[in-house]
């Protein structure tokens, strides 16, 4: 794809399906570890995630973009029962490697949020969508219908943890980042090659000869607010770069915690 073409804004389901599934097979899915250096973001997590769902006294979570399985294998290891789930095949074999190799016995799905109920046929405590991943939806109609299922996944009180970039930020003054919660690999540089209102496109460069692609929904942190409150969720906390009080342009990242009542 040329770094000039926009995507997609068309309306069209199929064309955002489509770009998600090339983008991550086209290698990215094997340098996923290398670019999220899970030692490195464990512990600048500092257990954030693990002490958000124990204070609301959850016990089965669904991560709904699990990627390699990061956050599925390790609230696995501190005693959640955990469900991992995502769109990419290539993905989901990372997981099943990765579970492997941290002994952990994690049920894996292969789900499109939006039919989550067509695959997930239980209700959890919790379901959590990180890494940027609801970004990749960018018609209103998506995120709104992804939500809803959403909703319709959990159980009453249940919590749904969904993250994004600090979009606010990016827009109104360039992208930069910290390198620090997130994405920690040092071995990869990470900048929008194309940077619009409504899609940016990063890209992760290892080498001259090794670059990948991720076209995204810039979404502000108040339209993703708004559409989790029309979906039906009442009490939306934010977190930015894991802390309640912040600048709204200072943190990498923005947390919403949106609770089922």
């Amino acid at each position: 794809m040329n770094d000039s073409q926009t995507f997609p804004n068309n309306g069209l389901l199929t064309d955002f399906k489509e770009k998600f599934k090339e983008e991550y097979a086209s290698g990215l899915s094997d340098r996923w570890d290398d670019i999220v250096n899970w030692d490195v973001r464990k512990k600048n997590e500092d257990g954030f995630f693990e002490k958000l769902l124990r204070g609301h006294g959850v016990r089965d979570v669904l991560d709904i973009a699990c990627g390699t399985g990061f956050h599925a294998i390790h609230l696995a290891r501190e005693g959640f029962a955990v469900d991992a789930a995502d769109g990419s095949d290539a993905m989901l074999a990372r997981t099943y490697d990765n579970a492997r190799k941290y002994q952990v016995n994690l049920p894996v799905h292969k789900a499109d949020w939006l039919t989550l109920t067509q695959n997930i046929r239980k209700q959890y405590d919790a379901v959590i969508c990180l890494g940027n991943a609801l970004t990749h939806l960018f018609e209103k109609e998506y995120y709104l219908k992804a939500i809803r299922e959403v909703f319709k996944v959990l159980k009453k009180g249940g919590i749904f943890v969904v993250d994004q970039r600090n979009y606010d930020r990016i827009l109104d003054k360039g992208y930069s980042s910290k390198h620090k919660y997130y994405y920690c690999g040092d071995a990869v540089e990470i900048q929008p090659v194309v940077l619009q209102n409504d899609m940016v496109k990063f890209q992760y460069t290892f080498s001259e000869n090794e670059k990948y692609h991720l076209t995204m929904h810039p979404i502000r942190q108040k339209t993703l607010t708004t559409y989790l409150i029309a979906s039906g969720f009442k009490h939306v906390r934010t977190f930015g770069d894991f802390q309640e009080e912040y600048d709204p342009y200072e943190p990498d990242f923005i947390v919403q915690v949106a609770q089922k009542v």
